[in-house]
Parts: C-alpha cells; sequence; structure tokens
C-alpha cells in the first residue's frame, strides 16, 4: 500500500449557527492513504456527512486544518479549491444527478469538459471509464432507459473518469435494491487501486463492513476506526 496520504483532518471542527451552535464536528483526526477502501458509518446526526463535505473540501472547517495532498486548502483561492478538487477527488452520490436528454457516454463525458481535451479524448476516456465499470454495451442510452443501478455506475464512470487520488461516495446504495448494492459495492473493490482510495459514506453496517476499513461517528467524533478482515 501507499504511504501518501491523499486526504487529512487535522483537529477539524465544523460549527453551524451563532446563538446557538451546534458542533457537527468536534476536533476530529484522522486520513485517508492511497489504495484504502474506507467507511464511514453512523447514525444521523453523527457528523459522518459533514465529514464528507470536509473530505472533499466542498466545505471548510470552522477550526483545524484540511490537506489534500499536503495542501492545506484553506490557503488557496475559491478557484484553486476548485481546481484542486477537480483533480483530485471523484464524488458519486445516492442520487446519481445525470443529465436526463445525455447518453450514458455524454454523461461522463461532462466531468472532463474544460480540461482542454478534444473531443475524440473526451470520448475515449468516458467509454474506458464506463467500460470498467460494465457498461460499455450501453453507452448510447439515456438515465430513463437504464435501471437504477446501471445509472449508478454511469456516475461512478462519471467520478473516476477525471483518474482522481480517492473516490467520495455519499450513500451510493442508499436508492438501490440489495442485488444492485451488492454489484456497486463490488465495482467500488474492482477499483480499489494502490494510486486510488476509495472512501463511502454509509448507515448500513452491511455496506460499511465490505470495506477494508470502517471509521464510525457519533456525536461529530470518531468513536472507533478499525482494520476489517474482509472473507
Amino acid at each position: 500500500m501507499a504511504e501518501e496520504a491523499i486526504l487529512s483532518l487535522e483537529g477539524v471542527s465544523r460549527i453551524y449557527g451563532e446563538e446557538v451552535q451546534v458542533r457537527a464536528l468536534d476536533g476530529v483526526s484522522m486520513e485517508i492513504r492511497a489504495g484504502e477502501f474506507v467507511s464511514i458509518v453512523g447514525p444521523s446526526g453523527s457528523g459522518k456527512s459533514t465529514m464528507l463535505g470536509l473530505l472533499g473540501i466542498l466545505d471548510l472547517p470552522t477550526h483545524g486544518v484540511i490537506r489534500v495532498r499536503g495542501v492545506d486548502v484553506a490557503r488557496l483561492s475559491d478557484a484553486e479549491r476548485s481546481r484542486l478538487r477537480g483533480d483530485a477527488i471523484g464524488f458519486v452520490f445516492q442520487q446519481f444527478h445525470l443529465i436526463s436528454h445525455l447518453t450514458a457516454l455524454g454523461n461522463v463525458e461532462t466531468a472532463l469538459l474544460y480540461r482542454g481535451l478534444s473531443p475524440k479524448e473526451r470520448r475515449r476516456r468516458a467509454m474506458e471509464a464506463l467500460e470498467q465499470v460494465g457498461l460499455g454495451d450501453r453507452h448510447d442510452h439515456r438515465p430513463v432507459q437504464m435501471s437504477g443501478g446501471e445509472q449508478q455506475r454511469v456516475a461512478i464512470a462519471r467520478a473516476i473518469t477525471t483518474e482522481p487520488g480517492v473516490v467520495l461516495a455519499d450513500e451510493p446504495t442508499g436508492a438501490l435494491d440489495s442485488m444492485n448494492a451488492e454489484n456497486v459495492m463490488q465495482i467500488f473493490n474492482d477499483l480499489q487501486t494502490p494510486d486510488r482510495a476509495i472512501c463511502i459514506v454509509t448507515h448500513d453496517l452491511h455496506v460499511a463492513d465490505s470495506a477494508g476499513r470502517k471509521i464510525s461517528m457519533l456525536d461529530g467524533h470518531i468513536v472507533a476506526d478499525e482494520q476489517l478482515v474482509l472473507s
């Protein structure tokens, strides 16, 4: 396993509100390293979604330091943060956020716009990502022509086509039946490489136990950080 910490939180707190303050995260420190498959689990209100937003630099901490590939993100401009996010992080959400009038290939290509690539290179990389998730033969189908599991696989292809160092997934199986959820988890396992980390936020303990490392949260704190022995 590579030693590089792709994402790290150092003493991070996130406080919402002024008169009545809510500590969504409270003094959290953790790292995600290249090659890891991490799940973050906890009940509603435990802070796991706040943690994901901070790891993805969609939000900034009230206190503490967030680093992406060693860079303190608070020292970057908004434009620099956006560029770093686009280069280093791929996102997968519970709702697939696909564009209804585009094909699967077109949806994956959207992640590659504004990157100085030729249309031919965009198509090649998007097709390669679809093939990685087993949807090469469905590249010309629109979302309405696909099952929920297939739509989520398109969303995963869109997240990996930029070749990010980490894929962050927020309840990626939450809208799926058990069979499709299992298929999606297998895809995440297959996408884990020595250079790429996978991090999944979930409330589902079965899904969380599919990862190699499980971080359990409660009331804004990490209460357990376990290496799992997978059968």
